[in-house]
Parts: structure tokens; sequence; C-alpha cells
């Protein structure tokens, strides 16, 4: 991340509340940005709204509004948007696929049309995933294989993905797109995942669970790898032959679910035993991307080994509910 860059500049994030987007807040206020942030929910124990809260501007409304999103680029004069926002829960897809697609699928849509409305943005990094390439027959996934999600979640993403690419190629809109694995970190409260709902169970001495039978294999990404990544591509967008193009950013790391458990616990000086429920449905057993065309095109690198991540993130947690625990 280069301090100097984002200093002053104008930045609209929506999705500021999450895992992500809060660390990602944080790094542009301290670099001395003017960050807007698109808040539908407060939830006071986000890691945005914890200790050191940055002094942003926030704008009230939801994905699903046009004009709320509209208003806000052109008022507060934007000119880089960082589009996280989204429902991000593949159970959640899975009860009520139509809420996922409203904010997935029509809030990407809604950022972009605002942005080609205003033609006033510079750049725009909009997040996908690696949901979007569904289940690939060959491994790694790179960014040539075809957008072929199959359920809720996975479907919302490649449409995401493949409407922010038409924004480029039709309206020359200034869009760069990232696919990146599971994001973990501290600040992530959705305890349904894995690594936050692991180190809770360890705390609270219960056996952590596993939904899927333990050997899936996921491309685990750290939160801080990620803003760095988010950061180290907008600024590369001054290349305009970037534009409209997509790239994964990714450790490379093929671990299974109970391996990664198993790591934990072992970190946490844990006897626990996972319980193996085996009852996870709409998954894909086995994904992991390469980042070759990050590390080529944009000289990028993970700063992270997964040990190191793991140990930030126990750490995390354990002053969190600590906290927690004294109030």
């Amino acid at each position: 991340m280069n301090k100097d860059y984002w200093r002053k500049k104008n930045v609209f994030i929506t999705g500021c509340t999450g895992l992500l987007g809060s660390w990602m807040t944080k790094q542009l206020a301290e670099a001395g940005g003017n960050v807007v942030g698109l808040v539908r929910d407060v939830v006071p124990k986000s890691n945005l709204f914890r200790s050191d809260f940055p002094a942003i501007n926030m704008v009230h409304g939801c994905l699903e509004d046009v004009e709320v999103i509209e208003r806000a680029l052109n008022e507060y004069e934007i000119d880089t948007v960082f589009h996280l926002g989204a429902q991000t829960v593949v159970g959640v897809a899975n009860r009520g696929p139509l809420s996922t697609f409203e904010a997935n699928i029509k809030g990407t849509w809604n950022v972009l049309e605002a942005c080609r409305r205003l033609r006033t943005v510079d750049r725009i990094v909009v997040a996908s995933s690696d949901k979007a390439y569904g289940d690939q027959p060959i491994l790694p996934y790179d960014e040539t294989m075809p957008l072929q999600g199959s359920h809720p979640y996975d479907v919302s993403k490649s449409c995401s993905d493949l409407i922010s690419q038409m924004y480029y190629h039709s309206y020359s809109l200034p869009v760069t797109i990232t696919r990146c694995g599971n994001f973990y970190g501290g600040g992530d409260l959705n305890f349904n995942r894995l690594v936050p709902g692991t180190i809770r169970s360890v705390l609270r001495g219960e056996r952590p669970k596993i939904r899927s039978n333990g050997h899936f294999i996921r491309d685990y990404f750290y939160v801080e790898d990620g803003v760095e990544a988010y950061l180290h591509l907008a600024e590369y967008m001054e290349d305009r032959s970037i534009w409209g193009q997509a790239f994964n950013f990714s450790n490379e790391l093929q671990i299974t679910v109970l391996e990664l458990v198993d790591k934990i616990l072992e970190m946490m000086g844990s006897d626990l035993v996972p319980d193996v429920q085996n009852t996870a449905t709409n998954e894909i057993e086995h994904q992991y991307l390469s980042a070759a065309k990050a590390r080529d095109m944009l000289q990028w690198r993970s700063h992270f080994t997964l040990d190191e991540a793991l140990r930030h993130t126990i750490d995390w947690y354990v002053r969190f509910f600590a906290e927690e625990a004294s109030k």
C-alpha cells in the first residue's frame, strides 16, 4: 500500500462494516483518505465500530437503492469505489435466494450504473469470489475459466462478476474485479464460518462443529493480505490496460477443513475433538485459486504465512471475548 497515493482521495466503500470493509476503512482513514461508507445496518460489535473508530462519513442506505448510491458518489465527489458489500453467507443464500440476488446482483449493477451516469469516478474495484467459477474440473482455478455458479450464492457472484465486465466493455467504465477465497481474520462476527466459529468454540470449551465431512478443500485468505491486494490493484489502475480484467488473489495453499480446524486447535493448545456433522449442501468440494496473473501483471505478493495469520486472528478473538466478558 502506498499511503501517499491515498492521501486526500475520496473513497466510497460498500460493505464497510463487514470483515474486509472494516479493515480497509481503517487502513484508508489512517492513510489520510476521505472515506465514505455505505451502511445498511449499524452493527455495534463490528470491527469498524470498536476501538479507535476511524473518522469517516457514513451514508445510511442499502445497495438496492440506486438513488442513495448516486447521491453519495455525487455529493462527496468520489474518485474511488470499492464495492465490497454483499450477502456473503452461503446458508443464508440457500434459505432465501431472492434477497441474496437483490443485494449481490442488483446491488452491483446499481453501484456501476450510478458510476456510469456520473462519469466522475476514476477507479472501481468490485469484489467477486472464487465461488463465481462454480465447480471446475481443473485445478487451480485461473482467470481464463468460465463463470458457472450452480447454487444461489455462487450464481449471484457469477452474475455480478459478468455485469462488472459488461460495464467496462460496453461503457468503458474503469472497473477491475477481484476473485478471492474465504476471508478470515479478526473482526468476523459470522460465527457460522469456520475460523471464527472454531476459535469461539475452543474458548468456550466446546467441540468445534464442521458442517461438511471435513475433507472439503478451500482457499483461505487472510483479511490483511486481502486489504493490501485490493489497494494494490486500485493503485495499479493508473494503467488502463488492466481495466475490465479480473484477478485472483490467493496464498495458493491447499488445506482441508479438518486440517485447518486441527491447526487452530493445536495453536490454541486444545485437545477438543471436532464434531464432523456432514450436513452441508450446495457446496463445492475442492476449490483453490492460481494467483499467477496477479504476480505477473501486478507484482503482487502476500505478506502473511498461514501460521502468522492464524496467530493474529486467534489473538484478536481472545481479546474480543475477554472484553465482552468484562462488560
